[in-house]
């Protein structure tokens, strides 16, 4: 009798467990309704997810859009088989570069790729995501689970989301209206955020770093350090340009993937510079770890954010109230530097010791 005919051929067979993905949608259903703002239509389920913009509220609105995912952060979880962040750091990602234009993030769909559809797993995970949008103000609208039993081993997943967000056309940040004088605010990093970890997993494997030991600086299992979520700028960055206006915050710079330097660079118009003073705060002591572990300074500098996840470009008059609008709302900032006429090729550069 052909496999055909004795039931070998299903679709579970060949790697892809439709009941666990519909028992995944029922106990991840509660943490996603729960992001729901009032302009979703419909809920969980649908073919599309559905989103009434009331675009009489806007003179003339702009759609700002991001993708992006995790990367390697995902290898850490895994190894600690703890799934419950990685969704926040996934929606970090694209709505702290969303606002960055100064857009306000209204809606996430994510993706996940899986080898076997671990319901319990992938529940925690976009659990993880449902929590990462309320912390941003978005509404989960949707995504996919794909269950690629053929092609990835059967723990492994990996993780991408879009975002979508608004913003008057007339008040879009950038390096268009950055100015000679303005102020550079740094705001300080929950960790590593989502970069690097290619780099971070090299160095623990070659010097034998136990995840769960506490090396010496660090106040806590090294896996638990790495794991730490990466800290949503979203709402605060709204905040500020809701009180200080584009004549107040003139751009934002998401610290990702370039390091500091890098990504300061690309808010700052040509013939002007950004002078980041490294005196301003203190180096993490994770990164000095990895540093006494043989990562070179200028490496560490451009594959991590080295303790600063979002920075202000702002007007000079407005940076004492920048700082402390963000203190206020329990995000450490500082004043680390300014704008000034450009010497070199560098748009952004680093100078002094880190405290």
């Amino acid at each position: 009798m052909s496999p055909a005919v004795d039931g070998e051929f299903t679709y579970a067979a060949s790697g892809v467990d439709i009941d666990a993905g519909e028992r995944a949608v029922t106990l991840m259903r509660t943490a996603v309704e729960k992001t729901n703002r009032p302009e979703v239509v419909g809920g969980l389920g649908g073919f599309a997810g559905l989103f009434a913009l009331d675009t009489t509220t806007y003179r003339r609105p702009l759609l700002a859009s991001s993708t992006d995912g995790v990367g390697t952060k995902i290898a850490v979880a895994r190894a600690l088989d703890r799934h419950d962040t990685v969704g926040i750091d996934l929606v970090a990602m694209v709505v702290d570069d969303l606002v960055a234009c100064g857009a306000e993030p209204l809606f996430l769909q994510d993706y996940v790729a899986c080898g076997r559809v671990v319901p319990e797993r992938i529940a925690a995970i976009v659990t993880g995501i449902a929590t990462g949008c309320t912390q941003a103000g978005a509404a989960l609208v949707g995504g996919e689970t794909a269950e690629h039993g053929d092609l990835m081993a059967p723990d492994d997943y990996d993780l991408a989301a879009t975002a979508v967000g608004v913003v008057e056309a007339d008040a879009v940040l950038g390096p268009e209206r950055v100015r000679d004088g303005d102020v550079v605010v740094a705001m300080a990093s929950s960790g590593f955020h989502s970069n690097g970890y290619s780099l971070v997993r090299k160095v623990v494997a070659a010097a034998g770093l136990d995840l769960a030991a506490t090396p010496a600086g660090l106040d806590r299992p090294l896996g638990e350090e790495l794991l730490e979520p990466t800290r949503i700028y979203a709402l605060d960055c709204l905040a500020l340009v809701a009180e200080f206006g584009v004549e107040g915050v003139h751009a934002y710079a998401h610290i990702t993937g370039g390091g500091l330097a890098g990504n300061t660079a690309r808010v700052v118009p040509d013939g002007l510079a950004a002078v980041l003073d490294r005196g301003t705060w203190a180096l993490p002591a994770a990164v000095s770890l990895l540093e006494e572990h043989g990562v070179p300074r200028a490496e560490s500098e451009r594959a991590f954010n080295c303790g600063v996840g979002m920075v202000a470009v702002v007007a000079p008059e407005a940076a004492d109230g920048v700082v402390a609008t963000l203190t206020g709302r329990g995000v450490p900032a500082w004043v680390a530097g300014t704008v000034g006429p450009r010497s070199g090729d560098a748009a952004a550069s680093l100078v002094g010791s880190y405290r």
